[in-house]
């Protein structure tokens, strides 16, 4: 929480950074890398605060691990903050100066155990009960989306176009040097409004994005859920919401799948082909079937108790 608390001053600085600072990095506000970092890590690191007190075995071990992914964040998204402050770029930046070595080795060092404390409260997730079912099922999904997540960018990153000797110009006229970047099939090509994702090629922070999200996604759908069960009561039965959350899972599963296919293969989100329209009209249908099965197979167990009931009386 202490961390949520220093994210959270670091979307208020970064929003007052877009206002007050005219700086540009590649047609966008030097501020606004620092603003989605500081607000994605507040969210998550919220959602892991929340999850850790869900456990009910290996508690203190937890802890330790929610305290080294709360450091080593804030460590992370400081040094975003610290290159955004200078008019310069935090991930991947080449140049030899001090200041950006300290960023880089801050990246070098700081990013593993993020993954590694994810992937552990991931497991202690995994090998315990840590609600009802659909809750359960939801947090081991979610768990295990944003892992993939964390991973896709570091997997596929030698696919990446940018490479030795392409430079970019930061926000105070000078030529940067890039070790490696995000797009691959046209690293300059255009950016969307506020993601910056390409609109002329494959980008590795579209999938890196759906994976980390996923667990928001599926503890939304779980909320969802329990209150529809005060007027549905097929709902009640915890095994309907965990399908329905299953089905749901099942299908987030296959869309992080296709955009980094996707994005692999150099290709923009807004601009699919026929295989990825293909591939995502398979996701869709498997996941309607898997969903129908949820409802039908729910609304019998209920027919079923309704039965039994009135058997009984």
């Amino acid at each position: 929480m202490a961390n949520v608390a220093f994210m959270t001053t670091l979307v208020l600085v970064s929003t007052v950074g877009l206002f007050v600072d005219d700086r540009v990095l590649l047609n966008e506000s030097t501020w606004l890398k620092p603003l989605k970092f500081s607000f994605a890590f507040a969210v998550y690191s919220g959602t892991l605060a929340w999850l850790l007190t869900k456990l009910r075995k290996a508690r203190r071990f937890g802890w330790w691990f929610g305290t080294a992914f709360a450091v080593f964040g804030a460590f992370d998204v400081a040094v975003i903050a610290l290159a955004a402050a200078r008019g310069t770029f935090s991930h991947f930046n080449a140049r030899e100066d001090k200041l950006n070595q300290l960023v880089q080795t801050v990246f070098e060092y700081g990013v593993p155990p993020l993954l590694i404390s994810n992937l552990v409260i991931g497991v202690l997730v995994l090998v315990q009960r840590t609600g009802d079912r659909a809750l359960s099922w939801a947090l081991r999904a979610g768990l295990a989306l944003s892992t993939v997540g964390m991973v896709i960018p570091l997997a596929l990153l030698p696919m990446s176009d940018v490479g030795e000797g392409h430079t970019v110009t930061d926000a105070n006229g000078d030529e940067v040097p890039m070790s490696a970047g995000h797009g691959i099939g046209d690293p300059d090509g255009t950016g969307m409004p506020l993601t910056n994702w390409s609109t002329t090629g494959g980008d590795l922070r579209v999938p890196h994005f759906i994976g980390l999200h996923g667990i928001h996604v599926l503890l939304v759908v779980v909320l969802a859920l329990t209150a529809s069960a005060t007027r549905h009561a097929w709902l009640r039965d915890e095994r309907s919401r965990a399908g329905l959350v299953g089905a749901v899972a099942l299908g987030y599963s296959g869309l992080l799948a296709v955009t980094t296919w996707q994005a692999a293969r150099g290709q923009s989100l807004v601009h699919p082909d026929s295989s990825t329209a293909l591939a995502l009209a398979g996701v869709a249908v498997v996941t309607v079937a898997a969903g129908l099965a949820a409802v039908v197979g729910g609304r019998r167990r209920a027919a079923r108790a309704r039965q039994e009931l009135v058997t009984a009386v």
